[in-house]
């Protein structure tokens, strides 16, 4: 059956990476003054960082069989409807292509490929058991991702360091998640909250200082949705609204990302990656985000 390779792909979480790579273009463009790059670059790179997010995801799900046989029988594997070595497959041909892809674009863009695909196992083999170093790996690949849009034009990447906010937002939202089982994990979401803030008023500061107010518009409905989620949470700590407040922080993405395409100057971009949420949203219904 094609169902369960849909949900080891968790698509919705996909169409997040599209966010990503895109907001990394328009940041480049605003620190060098530059106008949008080539269509065919737009493409090559929006599809690689797709293609890296999907070898990621499956070899979470890979590497986290024997213990989803106890906590998450449904899944794909443990239940046997996909086996644990063609999943393995896919995510491996997922990660050369997406690489491959990065190639096309420039020698830049394929180093930034492969550091994002050794973060990725480096996460799912090792990090993401660590409490501290879990959700740093984790936002690590998303920072990795931000560069992969911004090493379209190479020249922008001494700017680096605005990869820290993605870093720092996916590590929040991977705090959340510790609880999404067992729930009762109120200090992880505490310090989630004090995270969310910073990524929240840095996104301010930007918008000031590029004096394109309108970028507010995107920051107020990001805030919203994952701040809502978030507070039901800390209020029931029950597990599903703990998924619930997990799920909403990763759609969120979108949001930010089109937060700093709009502080970027590129209003029409904006709204294009704006218009992605109601499709993920939609496919979240349907395939598990977590």
């Amino acid at each position: 059956m094609l169902k369960p390779w849909i949900q080891i792909i968790r698509p919705s979480n996909v169409l997040t990476a599209i966010s990503d790579v895109l907001a990394g273009v328009a940041l480049a463009c605003l620190f060098l003054q530059s106008n949008l790059p080539d269509a065919n670059s737009l493409i090559w790179i929006t599809l690689s960082s797709m293609l890296l997010y999907t070898g990621g995801i499956v070899f979470n799900d890979v590497f986290d069989a024997e213990l989803d046989r106890i906590e998450r029988p449904e899944r794909p594997i443990p239940s046997g409807k996909v086996k644990k070595s063609a999943a393995a497959f896919l995510g491996t041909l997922a990660f050369a292509v997406g690489c491959l892809l990065a190639f096309l674009v420039n020698i830049t863009a394929f180093y930034i490929a492969l550091a994002i695909v050794l973060m990725c196992l480096l996460y799912n083999g090792k990090a993401k058991h660590h409490f501290i170093a879990g959700p740093i790996v984790m936002g690590s690949c998303r920072g990795l991702n931000l560069l992969l849009g911004m090493a379209v034009l190479p020249a922008s990447l001494i700017y680096w360091y605005i990869a820290i906010i993605p870093i720092i937002y996916i590590a929040s939202v991977t705090n959340i998640s510790r609880g999404e089982v067992y729930g009762n994990n109120k200090t992880a979401m505490l310090v989630s909250v004090g995270l969310y803030s910073i990524v929240v008023l840095t996104l301010l500061y930007f918008t000031f200082s590029s004096k394109n107010y309108l970028a507010l518009i995107f920051i107020l409905l990001f805030t919203s949705m994952i701040a809502m989620p978030l507070l039901k949470a800390l209020k029931s700590l029950n597990p599903l609204d703990v998924r619930k407040a997990v799920k909403f922080g990763v759609l969120a993405l979108i949001l930010m990302n089109a937060s700093w395409i709009a502080i970027s100057g590129f209003w029409l971009l904006a709204i294009a990656v704006c218009a992605i949420l109601p499709v993920s949203i939609y496919l979240a219904k349907k395939f598990a985000v977590t």
